[in-house]
């Protein structure tokens, strides 16, 4: 399993879509209305039976229920397996053939070429006004909505309860001194993994994000790149020297990576590190007793929360813009949106789902993870030269905080294959052949 799927499953582990009972579409029934004027052709991502959830069956049901108050349009869903839908999605554009809607990891790339309808085209004012802004923001080209929030997240500091308690420890760190002292004692306690650093390929882009955003920094943006920034090296050298070389973070941070770690983190192995709501239902299963916090600032206070996201987008080429907008305001209604997050691991993208799950005493475990996610700051997904520039700080950022790396070095470097990759980044164009 490639370094993507593994961080797909965890953020997105019986994430599938609600049945249509769950969604609470009365009158919908179960039998889909085949035959309507219009067929939408829908790419999603297949999770298998290693997350444990009939997605495709939910798939189906919840385009039943659409299609029942839709007589007028008719979907055609492909599923591709979840470690092959970007390159499925791909093909199909390079052929020609792109789907109607589509989920994928990236959406710049076919914003840029003038692929895709916008937020505009597909929502009214009041639907658009109801995603949360942070995340609508991350699905912008050039200041315009492309890519549609679909999966999201955001993580937060979980710790060892039964540890913390054995080490002396009162409750979380609040700022990188008390987290140094805190991992400290928890050695001390012979806690295998004081703090588990994340820095591994699956998934190493977020955990960087999240100390550099502690320090005020972060990796740029619309206006582009900025990597060698002087509060990102400050957190990275705080990493090296106070937490990876006193050994507080394990024997290899670079070969550390998300799914090892909360593998390790139910084994009681580590006694604090980032994680994502996923990861609630599988400590309450092992009887892990744990809490989370926020994330600390390096000198204090809660540091804003790296936002994660799927996307969802809609292609102009068949020119079936009404018809998709009618099943996109159909998948992010209310009543649907809070379902998908209610129990899987994932959060609504919206402010009125946001606030139907924070009024469940039900989903109290979720409140910390809804109340953070408008504060939530993402990588540079709008801009199509990220998935590169990601692979690089991958295969490359562990080495920085280990023996003889050099951070500030480290980074300049980043920015020299960013630049390099805006540089040969292929000129936007509109195609003659997509419809308006």
């Amino acid at each position: 399993m490639t370094a993507a799927v593994r961080r797909r499953v965890f953020l997105s582990r019986t994430a599938g879509m609600a049945g249509t009972a769950a969604l609470g579409l009365a009158g919908c029934g179960s039998g889909a209305a085949s035959g309507g004027t219009v067929r939408l052709t829908v790419l999603a991502a297949s999770y298998g039976r290693t997350v444990g959830s009939p997605i495709v069956d939910r798939w189906h049901e919840f385009i039943a229920a659409f299609e029942k108050e839709h007589r007028n349009i008719g979907i055609d869903l492909e599923l591709a397996p979840i470690e092959k839908i970007d390159r499925t999605l791909a093909e199909r554009v390079a052929a020609g053939r792109e789907p109607d809607i589509a989920q994928s990891y990236t959406f710049a790339d076919y914003a840029e070429a003038g692929r895709l309808y916008s937020a505009d085209d597909l929502f009214d004012l009041s639907a658009q006004a109801d995603f949360l802004t942070p995340f609508a923001r991350a699905g912008e080209l050039g200041f315009t909505e492309y890519g549609i929030p679909f999966l999201t997240s955001t993580p937060r500091l979980f710790y060892h309860t039964g540890h913390f308690a054995r080490a002396g420890l009162s409750g979380p760190p609040t700022s990188w001194a008390e987290l140094r002292t805190a991992a400290r004692a928890l050695k001390a306690a012979g806690v295998t993994t004081p703090y588990g650093l994340q820095f591994g390929p699956e998934a190493a882009e977020d955990e960087a994000l999240a100390w550099m955003l502690a320090t005020g920094g972060g990796y740029g943006g619309q206006a582009g790149y900025d990597f060698p920034k002087d509060a990102n090296v400050e957190a990275l050298t705080w990493v090296k020297e106070q937490l990876v070389a006193p050994g507080l973070a394990g024997d290899d941070p670079a070969r550390f990576s998300r799914t090892p770690a909360y593998a390790a983190f139910l084994k009681g192995e580590v006694g604090m590190m980032l994680a994502h709501p996923v990861l609630i239902k599988a400590a309450d299963r092992a009887g892990v007793p744990y809490a989370d916090a926020a994330f600390p600032m390096k000198d204090g206070g809660a540091a804003p929360p790296v936002g994660l996201s799927d996307w969802l987008m809609a292609f102009k080429r068949n020119g079936h813009r009404q018809e998709c907008a009618a099943f996109l305001d159909f998948l992010y209604s209310e009543r649907a949106t809070t379902r998908f997050a209610q129990g899987q691991g994932t959060l609504p993208v919206t402010v009125s789902g946001s606030e139907a799950l924070r009024a469940q005493r039900s989903a109290r475990a979720l409140w910390p993870f809804i109340d953070q996610m408008p504060r939530a700051e993402f990588h540079p997904v709008g801009r199509s030269t990220w998935p590169k520039v990601r692979d690089t700080l991958r295969q490359r950022i562990g080495a920085a905080v280990g023996p003889g790396g050099d951070p500030r070095a480290l980074l300049k470097t980043l920015q020299k294959a960013a630049e390099a990759a805006e540089a040969a980044r292929p000129a936007a164009a509109q195609p003659e052949d997509v419809a308006p």
